[in-house]
């Protein structure tokens, strides 16, 4: 079974509006954290955002639309109105932002008619009211006719007490104690979906989802937040999150695209694992291989996905052209060589529930152990194989090694070993990764990272 995922909050809040109007302001602001990116240029958020806010009595799920209506590209504007509606449907309480300093707009007047008609609570929010002195603003939209309605400054903070108290009286009533579900212990599984733009990160998503969650558009970089989707598998927790895809620095057109990137490198580092989607009619790109640095560089346990496979399958021996593309890119990406190749289609679907049978096998990877006596000898039969290399007249010694305990908190934990060896920056990167490959061939680790971390001889005295 599958479903969609919001344990623990007492509902879920659609933030809805025009273009420019302070939306994704507010979004972060209740928040409590930098997610949406704030720009002034018109139609920056175009994907749903969801994330908790916690600040008021109850925590609940807020949800940032894109801008509705105005200018930007026209081709996504009725996809960013579709995703605004679908998020008013399923929530318990709508803010409608207006921006008090620009005054009433007439796709104001034409918003507000329609969520008249919702059942849905809908709170008038009259946005940068920075000023007292700009209180007399607020009287341009006594003619909506909305009975919630607050003046507040999502930039400056003014007003969001009040607001967050008004959202909590609209939100459904707690259920009564003793009926409610048990809290979740387990966090759910972070899934940075990364690439190039147009790779098809969000088509994959919306594959595994089966609902336009996120917008898929031929236009390169639509996406330029990082879209946080809980999602439930066979009652197993995960949060994908789809991110802009990742242009070469010198040809990003504008500041937001920069920021975007930015974004999407964070969000590497906070992932739990990495899906690299690759365009499997293009190849593995100079491009794709600086990404899969960032995911090398990081340590982040991963998965690469060759997509778009329905434009090249070939109609005889799609066997045989699904090995040779996967030892090339094997060939390509030799180092992130641990990281399992999967060719799919998000458009047709072939393959991709194949993504969540390898997720499960690098979890339970993940756990294994390899004993402290196996590990003991298996290295010390390596060092006896092949010698370390003399560096500055001396030589790496291990006098003792053990894998370490997983780090509590951590859905995917990839394999930790400490080395206690005579000086740490005497193991050098070549043969640090001889000694990956003998720990791989007694245990492969698949889509893991192995992290091997040295300790000098006096630190142990000291334990």
């Amino acid at each position: 079974m599958e479903r969609a995922s919001t344990p623990n909050y007492a509902g879920k809040v659609a933030i809805v509006g025009r273009p420019n109007v302070g939306k994704s302001a507010l979004f972060n602001r209740l928040a409590g954290r930098n997610i949406a990116i704030v720009h002034d240029q018109p139609g920056i958020t175009r994907d749903r955002l969801a994330a908790p806010a916690t600040r008021g009595r109850r925590p609940f799920l807020i949800w940032d639309t894109g801008g509705i209506g105005g200018a930007g590209e026209t081709e996504l504007n009725a996809e960013v109105r579709a995703a605004a509606d679908a998020a008013m449907r399923e929530s318990d309480v709508i803010l409608f932002v207006v921006d008090a300093q620009h005054g009433l707009a007439p796709i104001d007047q034409e918003l507000a008619r329609m969520l008249r008609k919702a059942r849905t609570p809908v709170v008038l929010v009259m946005n940068k009211i920075d000023d007292p002195k700009h209180e007399d603003l607020e009287s341009d939209f006594a003619a909506l006719n909305f009975t919630a309605s607050l003046p507040i400054s999502a930039a400056h903070g003014r007003g969001i007490s009040t607001l967050l108290e008004t959202i909590d009286a609209l939100l459904p009533p707690d259920a009564p104690e003793g009926d409610g579900e048990k809290p979740e212990t387990k966090p759910p599984v972070a899934l940075a979906i990364i690439g190039r733009p147009n790779a098809g990160k969000s088509s994959l998503i919306n594959s595994v989802l089966k609902d336009q969650r996120t917008i898929v558009s031929n236009i390169p970089g639509t996406t330029r937040d990082a879209v946080d989707i809980e999602y439930e598998r066979d009652g197993e927790k995960f949060l994908l999150i789809d991110t802009a895809g990742m242009r070469a620095r010198s040809k990003h057109s504008t500041s937001v695209e920069v920021f975007s990137v930015m974004r999407a490198e964070r969000t590497v580092r906070r992932a739990d694992l990495c899906v690299l989607v690759i365009d499997v009619t293009s190849g593995v790109t100079s491009q794709d291989k600086k990404i899969a640095g960032l995911i090398q560089e990081a340590r982040k346990p991963s998965i690469v996905i060759l997509n778009k496979w329905d434009l090249v399958k070939p109609a005889r021996g799609a066997k045989d052209a699904m090995k040779e593309l996967v030892t090339t890119t094997r060939e390509n990406l030799f180092f992130l060589d641990y990281a399992p190749v999967l060719i799919a289609s998000a458009l047709t679907g072939e393959n991709v529930t194949q993504l969540f049978a390898m997720i499960s096998e690098i979890k339970r990877a993940a756990g294994v152990r390899i004993g402290t006596g196996v590990l003991n000898r298996m290295l010390r039969a390596a060092l006896d194989e092949t010698l370390p290399p003399t560096i500055g007249n001396k030589r790496l010694k291990i006098f003792y090694a053990a894998q370490s305990a997983g780090e509590p908190g951590r859905a995917i934990d990839p394999p930790k070993f400490i080395l206690f060896v005579n000086q740490p920056k005497l193991l050098s990167d070549p043969y640090g990764r001889y000694l990956e490959g003998r720990i791989r061939a007694a245990e492969p680790y698949p889509g893991l990272p192995v992290l091997l971390t040295c300790r000098a001889r006096t630190q142990t005295r000291n334990e």
